[in-house]
């Protein structure tokens, strides 16, 4: 028996409750992991609301977590028992305090970067790598903005960009949360409560507008954003924690460019997703990051809530009772 986050349907955080599941031996190719640290993600918002398709309900979500190997599939060559792992990506379902996972997308953890600084972090620093390294290849002298700048992925995509030599703008609600982006590489901070961010941004760029705009809140705000965006400027959807998405005027992307983008889908190439792996470590080992906040594993409910409220700044990860 293993213990869980399970739903029996799509809903509001309270649909998240602890049960017990069996859990069968790892088949061939598969690591049975003993999950101690598991990353909390909007993605695992958007399978719970149900804006994601689950594979079924009642089921489990989440996309990450660390651990050490408990069990091996006879397939598997290159594992040892009690060896330190994480890994990221489909299939849903890693909370859990053990779990199975292809061996091909377990990840071994270098002895110098701690459990706590990877957990809820992975797919975060996997994301930056996607967007700004992989996708939009930004390079020196260019402009970003970045949504919730403060938030556990625009921390790392702040402090990322600026590694590239990039100016760095983002939006945030409170000065004691753009300090925090500033100790991460924060040119301008823009505070959405009180200014509209589009004005601001004409004002910062002299008209000209930003080379990129990262923007995981959706709805209404995506329009705005993609006028935020400079003559052949990129606009990169990551998310829509703010609202359905808008149907858009084709005129408004007239000299600009829209996509999105899937770092689930991207790290579905297994070289891609170990290459972004090893190129977070890199800067994890260069970097200094607050740790992730943590719940107990059984109160994935008001982790999802104060996620989705803003009341968190960084990652977030549940902690599984030993």
């Amino acid at each position: 028996m293993t213990h869980i986050i399970h739903m029996d349907q799509t809903g509001e955080p309270s649909v998240l409750y602890a049960t017990d599941i069996d859990l069968p031996a790892p088949q061939d190719n598969e690591i049975q992991i003993k999950q101690s640290l598991i990353g909390v993600n909007f993605v695992d918002v958007y399978f719970r609301k149900g804006l994601y398709p689950m594979p079924a309900l009642p089921g489990c979500i989440g996309v990450e977590a660390v651990g050490t190997v408990c069990a091996i599939g006879k397939d598997v060559r290159d594992f040892n028992i009690g060896e330190r792992v994480a890994y990221a990506g489909f299939p849903v379902g890693s909370y859990s305090a053990q779990r199975n996972v292809a061996a091909n997308r377990v990840i071994k953890l270098p002895d110098d970067i701690s459990d706590q600084q990877i957990a809820g972090s992975l797919l975060r620093g996997l994301t930056a790598y996607f967007l700004l390294v992989h996708l939009c290849k930004v390079q020196a002298g260019q402009s970003i903005l970045v949504h919730a700048a403060a938030g556990g992925l625009g921390q790392i995509m702040v402090h990322w960009a600026k590694r590239l030599g990039a100016t760095t703008i983002g939006t945030l609600s409170t000065p004691e949360k753009a300090e925090l982006a500033k100790q991460q590489g924060l040119d301008h901070a823009i505070f959405y409560k009180e200014q509209d961010f589009e004005t601001a941004i004409a004002a910062l760029t002299n008209g000209r507008g930003v080379d990129y705009a990262f923007d995981g809140i959706g709805g209404e705000t995506l329009s705005k954003t993609i006028r935020t965006t400079k003559p052949f400027g990129t606009t990169v959807n990551i998310g829509q924690i703010g609202g359905d998405m808008p149907l858009l005027d084709v005129s408004a992307l007239t000299n600009r460019f829209l996509t999105r983008a899937s770092v689930l889908a991207f790290i579905n190439d297994l070289q891609g997703y170990h290459h972004a792996a090893s190129a977070w470590f890199d800067v994890l080992r260069q970097s200094s990051f607050p740790l992730a906040q943590a719940y107990d594993f059984e109160n994935a409910s008001q982790a999802h809530t104060d996620l989705e409220t803003g009341a968190t700044s960084g990652a977030v990860y549940l902690q599984v009772n030993p």
